[in-house]
């Protein structure tokens, strides 16, 4: 499947994005998790959410579709879940594999994981090893830090105070899941604070927690069911508010957007490029939203980087990327080695496909040094099966000269499903078409 772009000369409208990836996840596994039954509103009816439901179901939790995004989740309790009968894919998602070896760390039973071809490059090493220290069995490739993996958990993991290499939700959740059934309390310390999703979930299931601004303890005890409105993610909304600001005369407003603090780096860095950005604060039920309207206007180049605004907007390196190619002046990022090991090597993926398009990037080992202002052109690129990336080159496409064709975007519907129909609403015709 492929994108066929078109260059816009503005887009304007008022729309909501699609249910945060992060908070979808969370909700299907606690709920999973809890005793009684959850109601979920909002859940992200994408590919990779619709995978954590899946691997719940094979392991006993009941879980009844009641409407778009509305989901009834009937929990097993801590150590109410059995082993599935097959294997559970994961399919391209991160969140969903990492996050259920901490869930499976917990349960008496053996389990294999696997994931597609991209997943199976990425490195789980960093999310077994701490969960090995909790009595969890963990084998598989690559001497048990490549999937496919089997696990076998334990019926009461050890307590453990673990130390992060990097500041990591999913490394900090993986642990975290796995402390709920522990024989104590379970401390994760991070380098820098990783977005707390997780954190806030877990309370709203009744979880005991203690949080500083680096470490955060669990005691041990159940979950009880809850009702969870999840909001709109910002990383899909990041699209949006990019292409509204580097398309000629834009108005957009984004309804309903989850605003947590640990995931907006990507508004302080459009800030400080001077996008026009307002801001109108809604409903805070576990995860703060509010209302965004950017408006089109010229950018500057900035600098991104440093350990508490990396992990703030580490997925929204590839669409920031676009932005600062058209910024006059030089951009830089730095700090963020991580790009290499998601979905591609987005930092590579982001200097070759950009360049296509006439962007001058400079690839460094952990960023890149992007010097915008010229006029991008239309191309044929690809976005090596990264989700990002494909929606970062349709938005590039959207200011570029001539027409672009993006090969492999069937990725797109890991995350954003309806980016291609939202786009072209905005832009009042048929900027991106999906062929075959």
């Amino acid at each position: 499947m492929k994108f066929r772009v078109r260059p816009v000369r503005r887009l304007a409208g008022e729309t909501e994005v699609p249910g945060d990836k992060s908070v979808s996840h969370r909700a299907a596994l606690l709920g999973a998790l809890a005793e009684g039954v959850s109601e979920v509103q909002g859940f992200l009816e994408a590919e990779d959410c619709l995978r954590t439901i899946s691997a719940v179901q094979a392991m006993g939790a009941e879980v009844t579709r009641k409407g778009p995004g509305h989901f009834r989740i009937a929990g097993a309790g801590l150590r109410g879940l059995s082993e599935p009968a097959d294997v559970v894919d994961c399919g391209n998602s991160g969140t969903a594999a990492r996050l259920l070896c901490g869930v499976l760390a917990g349960q008496p039973f053996w389990t294999m994981l696997t994931a597609d071809a991209s997943m199976r490059r990425r490195p789980m090493g960093r999310i077994a090893d701490p969960l090995r220290k909790m009595g969890a069995t963990i084998v598989g490739r690559a001497e048990g830090t490549r999937l496919p993996l089997a696990i076998r958990g334990s019926a009461q993991p050890k307590a453990i105070e673990y130390a992060t290499p990097v500041a990591s939700a999913q490394i900090k959740s993986a642990v975290l899941l796995a402390g709920l059934g522990a024989d104590g309390p379970v401390t994760v310390i991070e380098p820098a604070p990783s977005r707390d999703h997780s954190e806030r979930m877990l309370r709203r299931f009744g979880a005991r927690l203690t949080t500083s601004e680096r470490t955060v303890t669990v005691t041990p005890g159940p979950l009880r069911a809850t009702s969870v409105f999840v909001p709109g993610d910002i990383s899909s909304a990041a699209f949006l508010l990019v292409a509204g600001a580097i398309v000629g005369d834009s108005r957009v407003t984004l309804h309903k957007v989850g605003v947590n603090p640990t995931r907006t780096g990507i508004l302080d860095v459009l800030d400080g490029m001077g996008a026009r950005i307002s801001r109108s604060a809604a409903a805070d039920e576990g995860e703060p939203t509010a209302s965004l309207t950017v408006t089109g206007g010229a950018l500057r180049a900035t600098e991104i980087g440093g350990a508490r605004l990396i992990p703030r907007l580490i997925d929204e390196v590839p669409i920031l990327a676009v932005a600062a190619a058209v910024a006059p002046g030089v951009t830089v990022v730095r700090d963020a080695a991580e790009l290499r090991v998601k979905e591609s090597d987005r930092i590579a993926a982001i200097a070759r496909e950009l360049g296509k398009m006439g962007a001058h990037i400079e690839e460094r080992p952990d960023g890149m040094a992007i010097t915008g202002g010229g006029r991008l052109r239309g191309a044929a690129v690809q976005s090596g099966g990264d989700h990002r990336m494909a929606m970062a080159l349709a938005v590039a496409a959207l200011v570029a000269e001539g027409e672009t064709v993006i090969e492999d975007v069937e990725c797109v519907n890991t995350s954003f499903p309806q980016f291609t129909e939202l786009v072209n609403a905005l832009a009042g015709t048929t900027a991106i078409t999906v062929e075959e």
